[in-house]
């Protein structure tokens, strides 16, 4: 799962042309919410790695320190 969104990474940086260190950043951020929140994963069973999250955190909180929020980075 890690070496396809590192593609698809990639793929966005190949072909995609920035005209500032900001817009990278922000086309950056926007691709992983849209991948955290919307790309349904078949390694997770055709959930979003987010519903994946929270499920988890339903069954297992004591294995987080908070509560996943829908975030586009790290729940910090």
């Amino acid at each position: 799962m890690v070496e396809r969104f590192n593609g698809c990474i990639a793929e966005v940086l190949a072909t995609t042309r920035f005209h500032s260190g900001e817009h990278l950043r922000e086309t950056l951020t926007r691709y992983v919410q849209v991948y955290n929140l919307h790309i349904s994963q078949r390694a997770l069973a055709h959930c979003s790695p987010v519903v994946v999250l929270k499920r988890w955190y339903q069954e297992h909180p004591e294995l987080f320190q908070q509560q996943p929020q829908d975030q586009a980075g790290l729940d910090m």
